[in-house]
């Protein structure tokens, strides 16, 4: 029998998950079920992508071994609620909605249940997005496994404890936006010295791309990929320096800390 995976939300997060199971072949796209308030985007995802929809809420959850809630943190209780009955202990759900812990979810459901709360972060639209992924003790080492699969599918996935939820959504959930506006102000330095503004968003864009990949394909520090830069008496230990006159490495750990506090605050 096939494994099948139904999707409460179609929006842009959950288009960029649909995606990527059907790209990386995890699921056949006919296995996927999806159901959304907003009936004509059902539609148009069903007739792009050739996935199963249903306009009926209860029909999803009763033919989907996996759940994913793609819905805003405060429609999720009510929508567990009203799914509850059909709702079995064997199949596992999995919430992406930020501020909404696996307590809740057990309080609406049971402490049976297998219930999956992910952190993902919007760069999942272009297949490269960073899942945090923390389960209760109901989740088996397979199926926790298949979960970071799931998550895989469109960039990286890792497990960790749900105290460190608040932490990803400091460092990953949130950040996109603080690299735009790194990009941004780039992209503005650039434009002051005289050069066009989307030739400036290129350049900007592509250096922080290549940056972050250096990164990750080098397995080196950052401080010592810096410092590969860095030449004595150069221009970028001149930028450096101005940046830490700035406040720069402080601006930015209180950024993260400001959005896990506030995330913390929503639990």
């Amino acid at each position: 029998m096939a494994k099948t995976i139904g999707f409460y939300g179609t929006g842009n997060m959950g288009r960029a998950m649909i995606q990527g199971l059907i790209q990386s072949k995890l699921y056949e796209p006919k296995d996927i079920w999806i159901y959304d308030v907003y009936q004509p985007l059902v539609d148009k995802l069903a007739t792009e992508l050739g996935v199963t929809p249903t306009a009926d809420s209860d029909t999803l959850a009763k033919n989907s071994d996996t759940i994913i809630f793609a819905v805003k943190p405060y429609v999720l209780p009510d929508l567990l609620k009203e799914l509850a009955p059909n709702l079995t202990k064997e199949q596992i759900l999995i919430s992406v909605a930020a501020g909404v812990n696996i307590a809740t979810m057990e309080d609406v459901l049971s402490t049976e249940h297998k219930i999956v709360r992910v952190m993902p972060n919007t760069p999942a639209l272009v297949g490269e997005g960073m899942s945090a992924v923390a389960y209760n003790p109901n989740v088996s080492a397979e199926e926790q496994q298949a979960v970071l699969e799931i998550f895989g599918s469109f960039g990286k996935a890792q497990a960790v404890t749900e105290n460190l939820i608040d932490a990803v959504v400091g460092v990953s959930g949130s950040a996109p936006a603080y690299v735009y506006m790194f990009i941004e102000a780039l992209a503005d330095g650039a434009v002051l010295e005289g050069m066009p503004r989307p030739q400036a968003y290129e350049f900007a864009a592509q250096t922080v791309l290549g940056s972050a990949k250096m990164v990750l394909e080098t397995n080196q520090h950052p401080g010592a990929l810096k410092d590969m830069v860095t030449s004595p008496g150069g221009t970028t230990i001149e930028a450096v320096k101005t940046l830490e006159d700035h406040g720069f490495r402080s601006a930015v750990m209180n950024a993260v800390q400001a959005a896990a506090k506030r995330n913390a605050q929503l639990s």
